[in-house]
């Protein structure tokens, strides 16, 4: 390689590390949303209605559902605007689902409070793509470990959420809960600032002026590539939501644990879930991405027997991180794998049509978790686990022996 070639590169990837911490601590910021409305949303749902209680987590659904329209909203706005202004407008959707939300608290109005959780949710699913864009802003080799410095971020978003509601929800009181949702548009204010300083390449005028033309959506996701790694992102992604919402009623309502100790389960569990994003992009470049995708899966198998094996603390616990540390694996790989099934010009549509689908899933896999619950218990959801991680890793095994093939 000649020196100005080692020197372009060095440009490249120099550009590519700022671009990529700016968006780690936006996604960061965006994503202290997460936990924020989790945390207390039902609770503040449950105060606002009447006698029959029974849609208490209406505006949970109402956040998943907005999630799911923001990933096409997103990419219609990049599309118009741009990515990086793409995102101001998710953060200003975000802020104004916030304030719509304390609004309809001061109001005692349920149903504007659901509206401002689908806002909410909407912004959310924006900031889903930062993920991608921070990939399609770097050098193939680096890839990897740009998504992993973006879901890395989720453990400042895991810390961050719970001391916003616990400093600010008496902030307004006797109205409870107010002053947590109030606090999201300052949060989302400073991920605009972040987004005003990014410098991303216009992909599409890269594409343009190389005479490239993008390929139909439809060719694009019916090749092994691509379906391979939504198929595998869907599977992490969803099992963990099923299985993380579901735990917290097997802990409490099934086996009689405290509160406090299923509350400790999912804090163990979300740290296991960003904590490995430090090391998943270096595994990936080292061993490979689909080896990484097997791992995550085989890590959810494992979850998976260690929550059928017994209704212990520990089982409860062990299984719940083994499920964040799987997620990690399986999400990251395959969020990587999707990356590289496109060219830089077709990202917008591409992305869209992916995450529209992996949140949908997810969104009925968090709707359905307390259904097959109540319906056939805990052990119903952990069986799940294997048919559905079966089917995956013979896909990335598939999709492997395929690279090995090329390779040759």
């Amino acid at each position: 390689m000649s020196a100005g070639a080692v020197e372009g590169l060095e440009r490249e990837l120099s550009a590519a590390r700022r671009n990529v911490f700016l968006l780690t601590f936006a996604q960061a910021l965006l994503a202290s949303s997460g936990p924020i409305v989790f945390s207390i949303g039902a609770l503040a749902g449950y105060n606002l209605l009447g006698e029959d209680k029974s849609l208490a987590t209406a505006p949970l659904t109402g956040f998943n559902i907005g999630v799911a329209l923001g990933a096409v909203f997103v990419a219609i706005a990049a599309r118009m605007l741009g990515r990086a202004h793409g995102f101001i407008v998710g953060a200003l959707v975000g802020a104004a689902g916030g304030l719509t939300a304390a609004i309809a608290l001061f109001r005692g109005d349920f149903w504007l409070f659901a509206l401002g959780f689908v806002l909410v949710g909407i912004s959310s699913g924006f900031a889903q793509k930062i993920r991608f864009a921070a990939a399609d802003a770097s050098p193939s080799f680096y890839k990897p470990r740009a998504i992993s410095w973006i879901l890395a971020g989720g453990v400042i978003s895991a810390v961050l959420g719970p001391q916003v509601v616990i400093l600010t929800k008496d902030l307004f009181e006797p109205v409870l809960f107010a002053g947590a949702f109030v606090a999201l548009a300052p949060l989302c204010g400073l991920a605009i600032v972040l987004f005003l300083m990014l410098r991303l390449p216009d992909h599409k005028a890269a594409g343009a002026a190389s005479g490239e033309v993008a390929r139909p959506l439809k060719e694009i996701v019916l090749t092994q590539r691509f379906l391979t790694g939504m198929v595998c992102g869907i599977s992490s992604y969803a099992l963990m939501t099923f299985m993380m919402t579901g735990a917290p009623l097997a802990m409490v309502i099934g086996c009689g644990f405290s509160p406090e100790m299923a509350t400790l389960g999912i804090q163990w569990h979300v740290l296991a879930m960003f904590g490995p994003s430090f090391f998943t992009g270096m595994l990936i470049q080292r061993l490979g991405t689909e080896k990484v995708v097997a791992a995550g899966l085989l890590i959810l198998m494992a979850c998976a027997t260690v929550a059928h094996a017994g209704i212990a603390l520990w089982n409860f616990w062990g299984a719940l991180i083994l499920l964040g540390v799987g997620w990690n694996f399986g999400f990251i790989g395959a969020t990587a794998i999707v990356a590289s099934s496109y060219r830089p010009h077709e990202a917008d549509k591409v992305q869209g049509f992916h995450d529209i689908i992996l949140f949908g899933a997810v969104a009925l896999a968090s709707f359905s978790s307390g259904k097959v619950f109540n319906a056939y218990g805990w052990q119903a959801i952990n069986l799940m686990f294997w048919p559905i991680t079966g089917i995956s890793l013979v896909l990335v095994l598939l999709l492997l022996m395929r690279s090995r093939r090329a390779a040759v």
